[in-house]
């Protein structure tokens, strides 16, 4: 199928032609690229400005992969504060839509995560969770720069690009892909380091975990970059800060 040029209309008029550019853009792909092209896939087709996909962790989601920087940054946000849409999708296993960060419920809900969101440019953001009712793999992310909802041929339109997303994932079994391995490993890291901190603090998985984030977003690095310094033990943390 042809990729329209980026001047005309974003999204289709109907729920075939979108299953149609899906199926065209993943077909023959191997399951480890798919996420990657359905994230740029769902740009095409819906009225949003970026797409990312987090697989969910042990309370750190895992960046799997975004149509650009922006929407990489703001995947890593989500992951070093712990909160955002994407987090209660993936808590909630049914989809958050954030109509308007800057104002109202939603710029409330997730304060740090709305400021960070509405500095880049991003009002709306959307997030489906990936997996089934019994499970939730983790999350696909829409955002937009203007507030408002999704039509409902849009969420249709979003569903069908998470259910993709969600057959490529479960075709992924670890060990067969290193790039799942690789995405394995970031997660591992926090964990172990969230160990260190425990030891050098004497406190608790969660607080520990709580001072890694708050330590990256001081000084605006992600989760997973800091964790990587304590354990080069580069960066030590004391009880007195």
């Amino acid at each position: 199928m042809r990729v329209r040029p980026s001047e005309e209309p974003a999204w289709p008029p109907d729920g075939t032609r979108a299953a149609e550019e899906i199926a065209a853009q993943v077909r023959g792909a191997p399951p480890g690229e798919v996420p990657g092209r359905l994230c740029r896939t769902a740009v095409r087709l819906l009225p949003v400005t970026g797409a990312s996909a987090s697989l969910r962790g042990e309370g750190v989601p895992v960046r799997l992969c975004a149509s650009g920087d922006r929407a990489s940054y703001l995947a890593e946000i989500q992951a070093t504060l712990g909160d955002g849409p994407c987090v209660s999708a993936a808590e909630a296993g049914a989809p958050v839509l954030a109509r308007d960060l800057a104002s109202g419920a939603d710029a409330g809900r997730w304060p740090v995560y709305a400021q960070q969101a509405t500095a880049v440019g991003v009002r709306a953001v959307y997030a489906l969770p990936l997996g089934s009712d019994a499970v939730c793999l983790g999350t696909l992310d829409l955002y937009r720069d203007t507030p408002g909802p999704l039509t409902g041929p849009d969420l249709r339109t979003a569903r069908l690009v998470a259910g993709v997303m969600t057959v490529a994932l479960m075709a992924l079994e670890r060990g067969e892909d290193a790039w799942l391995d690789e995405l394995a490993g970031d997660h591992d890291e926090v964990y172990r380091a969230v160990g260190m901190i425990m030891a050098q603090l004497g406190v608790g998985a969660d607080e520990a975990l709580a001072r890694l984030r708050a330590d990256a977003f001081a000084r605006g690095r992600s989760a997973y970059a800091v964790a990587r310094d304590v354990l080069a033990h580069h960066r030590r943390f004391d009880r007195d800060g």
